[in-house]
């Protein structure tokens, strides 16, 4: 398979393991009665904090659970002025890759300083993905051809599933200097192509042609019964020439407008089967019939791949989104609208999904989220991740207007409920020295070790009188033997406190006094803290 090279690419390729594991501070949560110190429980996170430090700190809990992921990172266009700095010039980017790439980060064209940026992130996101989920990215012509050749290196080619063309503006730039640009690209990737599912999308019944409804409360429009296409002739459709009765006792036929005889559009049994559905208009030209055409009854169709404005919203519509939430002058030039994520999560999430937003911007894809539960139920998560100083004063304050409600009289929209809490990027797990960072709290120590071993989140599990039982995976038991104030000692008198029967057992302790006979007599692997505490 063709790969791409760039300066630098042998620093960031595997950069992403070297990126030190950071614990999650919780600073506030929020619900309907507002924001609280203590925890509610939510399981909807914001972080503030780079996201490929962020994206790392995710993995023990979330590696493999996320169905769908949305992202709209830099373009790379070189424009510095906005609230959200499109441009690896920004200068947490620029501190980063001086300190991956080194020197020859100097010499870095635009081009190379964004995919340095993009590659390792890209890799932990791949990593978080489900095995039947999707990844869907957002990007324009500057660097859609070299996202396209990375993304088929991370996530295999074989897995890449379409390019979506959005049709971000509903009117033509005059002061363009060439073409006016129309349309932005989202690439999409399964995490596994042959366990993918996409959903269809439903017909939107508040459609305008669905400009009626029935005394039943269902939306339908009138579609004429005779066929105007070319074959429309009798001699075409034979089958679909027949009488039908007016409501003057008249029998009407499917005349073409030169006279001939024409055709009707359905078979004789599904129109005259349905009387109810038949609607008779008396023209000039006599009596004409149509039928009822419902929009629940409509089939769903699959994905295409333009998305037109007019369905999923335009760039004008996001503003128009954001100046309604944040009526105090707080705005993003181009936010992507509600519309537009609210139909990704359609096509590839369930009720109960964890959707991943790692360049969250404005938080387009909370409300979209929020939305959909609000809608059917669901009870989609939302993980939103915002590396810029606005996390909390417009990301996150976007989500608690959403969830409250914002808007004022006639523009009122009401909240969708839901809660959520925000975090920070803590401290270091391991120091660079490879000891334990014992003010993270034994807890996350935990989860963290039982994450290496198994690749699975901690369960909320205990082995009675044994407080270090981690757990059981694959019919071996683990056990973190770990005293902030102590040392301990695997020996005799900590076996006969196991009580979990297991095929094999795991165990962490600072010191070991069995020897290597005995640890294979019970199929015991020891494991010295911190030294044998792996790194991801």
């Amino acid at each position: 398979m063709p790969t791409l090279e760039w300066i630098g690419k042998d620093k960031v390729v595997n950069h992403h393991q070297q990126v030190p594991f950071r614990v999650l501070d919780r600073k506030y949560s929020f619900d309907e009665e507002g924001q609280h110190n203590e925890d509610n429980g939510s399981e909807n996170m914001i972080i503030r904090g780079d996201n490929l430090e962020a994206l790392k700190a995710l993995l023990p809990r979330y590696e493999g659970r996320v169905k769908c992921i949305y992202i709209d990172p830099p373009y790379n266009t070189g424009n510095e002025g906005w609230i959200y700095n499109d441009n690896v010039n920004d200068p947490k980017i620029k501190k980063w890759l001086g300190e991956v790439v080194g020197r020859e980060g100097e010499d870095l064209t635009r081009h190379d300083k964004w995919l340095c940026m993009m590659y390792p992130r890209l890799k932990l996101l791949q990593r978080l993905l489900a095995a039947d989920g999707a990844i869907f990215i957002s990007i324009d012509d500057n660097e859609m051809a070299f996202l396209r050749l990375i993304c088929d290196e991370i996530f295999g080619g074989r897995d890449f599933i379409t390019d979506v063309i959005w049709e971000k503006s509903d009117s033509p730039r005059m002061d363009a200097k060439l073409f006016s640009s129309k349309h932005d690209h989202t690439l999409v990737y399964a995490k596994n192509i042959d366990t993918l599912t996409i959903h269809k999308v439903h017909i939107n019944e508040v459609a305008k042609h669905y400009n009626k409804t029935n005394n039943d409360g269902r939306k339908y429009y009138l579609k004429p019964l005779r066929a105007m296409g070319k074959n429309d002739a009798r001699e075409a459709r034979p089958n679909l020439y027949y009488a039908m009765t007016a409501p003057d006792g008249s029998d009407v036929f499917p005349i073409r407008t030169d006279g001939s005889d024409g055709n009707w559009r359905w078979s004789k049994d599904k129109v005259l089967n349905n009387p109810d559905r038949i609607e008779w208009v008396n023209g000039r030209n006599g009596w004409v019939p149509y039928y009822e055409i419902f929009a629940d009854e409509q089939t769903e169709r699959p994905p295409e791949t333009i998305w037109y404005n007019k369905d999923v919203g335009s760039n004008r519509t996001s503003m128009a989104q954001i100046k309604a939430i944040f009526n105090d002058g707080k705005t993003f030039d181009t936010p992507k609208p509600v519309g537009l994520i609210e139909r990704i999560i359609e096509i590839t999430t369930e009720r109960d999904s964890i959707i991943l937003d790692s360049f969250a911007g404005s938080g387009t894809t909370a409300h979209a989220v929020l939305n959909m539960n609000k809608t059917d139920g669901g009870h989609r998560r939302f993980i939103l991740v915002e590396m810029m100083d606005y996390a909390d004063s417009i990301t996150a304050e976007r989500v608690k207007r959403v969830i409250r409600g914002y808007g004022e009289e006639k523009s009122a929209v009401p909240g969708t409920g839901g809660d959520f809490s925000f975090y920070d990027l803590g401290e270091v797990l391991l120091q660079p020295d490879g000891n334990l960072n014992e003010n993270v709290g034994t807890n996350r120590i935990r989860e963290y070790v039982w994450y290496t071993e198994t690749q699975e989140a901690i369960q909320p599990v205990q082995e009675p009188d044994n407080a270090y039982y981690l757990g059981i995976s694959r019919n071996t038991a683990y056990y973190f033997y770990y005293e902030r104030d102590a040392a301990t000692t695997l020996d005799y008198a900590f076996l006969a406190s196991i009580k979990k029967r297991a095929g094999a057992y795991t165990i962490y302790a600072d010191l070991c006094a069995l020897s290597n006979t005995e640890l294979q007599k019970w199929n015991i692997t020891f494991k010295k803290i911190p030294r044998d505490i792996a790194k991801i």
